[in-house]
């Protein structure tokens, strides 16, 4: 099997054992099954508008503790039926219409200050006000189409709970699985930087981008693991085995994180020996190796250690001794080949890391966790539901409030425009424009782009589909299909879920009786039209840059990464190792290193002009990354040496300055007149080493802390934001 078919094979794979294919499982259905067997009675109509109670609470069923997931589909189920019935008496006066509209399109979007699940509620009020819109009914209809609502909304939340009570592990082994996949493709693209030619800022770019997917698939387990009673109670076996794999994995991310030697130099120098190529080889089978183990959480099952790691790692230490011994020459410099021991050193301990994750499938029950396992309030975020939080985001100066009034504008234009040219389905530009607009430019940009693009080729496959298929039950596995694909990759690939759903709302409204051309041409034209009013309105209306926050995203990193260098840095100098405020700060590097990530990609999709000092900010993120590197390293070693710690002379001064210089970095930024200046630089190591002083790691790491934090303080003075 060639690599790039098996490349398709685990991607397939990955996705059918995912969270995202089980989600689209659940969600298909919830829907469809209400729809299925009052159509059984004649009330298809019924069941449909029963399928649209059960969606609705599906929005709020986002990966998380089952509590908050319960909690957030029963207040959902609540607030869409009283957001149906209201939409149902204002559809008798247009006025009133377009007054709900502008109310509860700024209310609800205005809920995304409590976060993304809080946000997912009003989206849902906001699709059963959108679908609702022009449905004129009898004051009796109105009510029962609410019982309806809320009829839905209670089954998909005991179906939803249900299965969770079956299967109380699978969602937090499926994103355990994701999130080791994940650490795995990080390790696959750092592999990269030992490949000959290798283009170094296209390469950190796809590591920063990884780090931000990594960081999200880490806090989902978080949220999983330490927020569910059941999985943190020491007695439960599977909860213990899911807590102990996914502390051992962060140890393992930090061990991957950690850089010993510039890549450049290390090119200059072993290039052609091809030991660098040796080097990407058993990392990219490591990787393949942690992959594997991704699959075995998500499918249950055991994975299978790789016999040719261990021969691997062996003919590469056999091939840096051979280095040593002189026999490719004595032309290569003693810092070097000690780089390459040390990066050998560290693939070693990725191995064994990897190994003692793979012990933990055969002996579960013998596990017992820490203290320090278990003390999971340190590493896990609160949310606060204050009205204090809504009534502080109440003015121009914040994104949310500015992005609620740009959707509530934009919907009643979308509205007014849709009343004047009597569409057939107008509330399909209300449904783009209401699914389109996010907070960030950038958001609403790729949004609409995939909407348009998925909108465009499903109506044609959707078509072509009525053209050829008269067969009902053929129709009706394509629509299953069609479906299940749309909830599968609503979450993942927003354009392949569009390109899902337009088949199936096109074969829907066949089987209804309403399918025509007509239908097609609308549902591409209503696209177009909320697409554009809603890209336009986020372009010139109160718009959102990511220049305008950029400042305090540069600041946080530098902040974090100067604690966790103070930390570190202290255990070389007498403080004793402390596993739990090490490990908060790590965290925070983490998490705010993936703000940083985000926010340059956000940037770089908005108009160039907007692009205020771009590619010193990626200078900067780079930097950044390097700074968490080195000094994860130093943390390695602690942790490695406790007892043995030497003490080196000048260390401390240059720890000191190594601060100095990002503290000055950080000042600069905030444009604080109290900066140095001129008075930075960087200072040698007093130090005299002999040639096989195996403390030389230490002095050369601190070294390069001092020289990266010199370059984060200059790329800091040339950014303007």
């Amino acid at each position: 099997m060639t690599s790039k078919t098996q490349q398709t094979t685990n991607e397939i794979k990955n996705f059918v054992l995912s969270s995202y294919f089980g989600d689209g499982l659940r969600i298909t259905f919830g829907a469809l099954v209400p729809s299925l067997i009052l159509s059984q009675f004649g009330l298809l109509q019924t069941g449909i508008t029963v399928s649209l109670g059960a969606l609705c609470a599906s929005i709020a069923d986002t990966p998380g503790p089952i509590t908050h997931r319960r909690n957030a589909m029963l207040v959902t189920t609540l607030v869409v039926s009283i957001v149906s019935l209201l939409t149902g008496f204002a559809n008798a006066s247009v006025y009133l219409l377009g007054i709900l509209i502008l109310a509860f399109s700024f209310l609800f979007s205005m809920l995304y200050v409590y976060g993304n699940r809080i946000a997912s509620i009003g989206t849902a009020a906001l699709l059963v006000m959108t679908l609702g819109i022009g449905d004129i009914r009898s004051f009796s209809e109105i009510l029962l189409y609410t019982l309806y609502i809320i009829a839905g909304g209670l089954w998909y939340s005991a179906l939803s709970i249900s299965l969770y009570k079956i299967m109380p592990y699978r969602l937090a082994q499926q994103s355990l699985g994701d999130c080791v996949i994940e650490v795995a493709h990080f390790m696959r693209i750092k592999a990269g930087f030992y490949k000959e030619g290798m283009d170094y800022d296209e390469n950190y770019k796809k590591l920063l981008e990884c780090q931000v997917l990594v960081n999200e698939k880490q806090n989902a387990v978080r949220d999983l693991l330490f927020k569910s009673r059941e999985i943190v109670r020491e007695s439960t076996q599977q909860g213990r085995f899911l807590v102990i794999v996914f502390v051992d994995v962060m140890d393992l991310f930090e061990q991957i994180m950690s850089t010993f030697y510039s890549y450049q130099t290390l090119h200059k120098q072993f290039d052609e020996i091809g030991i660098l190529k040796q080097f990407e080889t058993v990392l990219l089978h490591l990787s393949d190796q942690l992959e594997e183990v991704g699959y075995a959480l998500k499918a249950d099952t055991k994975p299978q250690l790789s016999l040719r790691l261990p021969r691997e790692i062996r003919d590469l230490k056999l091939e840096i001794e051979a280095l040593e011994r002189g026999e490719y020459g004595n032309e290569f410099k003693e810092s070097g080949v000690q780089a390459l021991k040390n990066i050998e050193v560290n693939v070693e301990n990725i191995f064994h890391r990897i190994k003692k994750i793979n012990g933990h499938f055969k002996d579960r029950k013998a596990r017992k966790l820490t203290k320090s396992q278990t003390q999971s309030a340190y590493f896990i975020s609160h949310e606060e539901y204050e009205f204090s939080l809504f009534r502080e985001n109440l003015a121009l100066k914040s994104e949310i409030f500015r992005h609620a009034i740009r959707v509530s504008v934009v919907m009643l234009i979308g509205f007014i425009i849709a009343q004047s040219y009597n569409f057939l389905h107008s509330n399909w530009i209300l449904l783009t424009i209401m699914v389109i607009m996010k907070p960030a430019f950038s958001l609403t940009k790729e949004r609409n782009y995939h909407r348009l693009i998925g909108t465009i080729i499903g109506a044609i496959v959707g078509m072509s589909i009525l053209s050829w298929v008269d067969d009902g039950s053929v129709l009706f596995a394509i629509l299953l299909i069609c479906m299940l694909g749309a909830y599968s990759f609503q979450r993942k690939n927003y354009v392949v879920s569009v390109l899902f759903m337009t088949p199936f709302i096109l074969i829907l409204y066949d089987f209804l009786g309403m399918g025509s051309r007509a239908i097609f041409i609308e549902r591409v034209y209503d696209t177009i039209i909320g697409g554009s009013i809603a890209f336009i309105a986020s372009h010139v209306f109160l718009p959102s840059w990511e220049h305008q926050k950029l400042k305090t995203v540069l600041v946080e990193m530098i902040e974090v990464n100067l604690a966790y260098y103070h930390q570190v840095s202290t255990y070389y100098f007498g403080q004793q190792y402390d596993k739990i405020p090490y490990k908060i700060i790590r965290k925070e590097v983490y998490v705010r290193s993936a703000n940083l990530a985000s926010a340059f990609q956000r940037m770089f999709s908005e108009p160039k002009s907007k692009q205020l000092s771009i590619k010193e900010i990626h200078k900067f993120s780079v930097l950044n990354h390097l700074m968490s590197s080195y000094v994860a390293t130093l943390a390695l070693y602690v942790m490695e040496h406790r007892e043995e710690i030497p003490a080196i002379e000048g260390l401390k001064e240059i720890a000191s300055n190594s601060e100095k210089l990002l503290n000055e970095a950080m000042m600069t930024l905030i444009k604080d007149e109290s900066i140095a200046g001129n008075d930075l630089k960087i200072l040698p190591l007093k130090h005299v080493f002999k040639e096989d002083d195996d403390t030389l790691l230490i002095a050369e790491q601190f070294i390069d802390l001092q020289k990266v934090a010199f370059d984060i303080y200059k790329i800091s003075e040339k950014i303007k934001v």
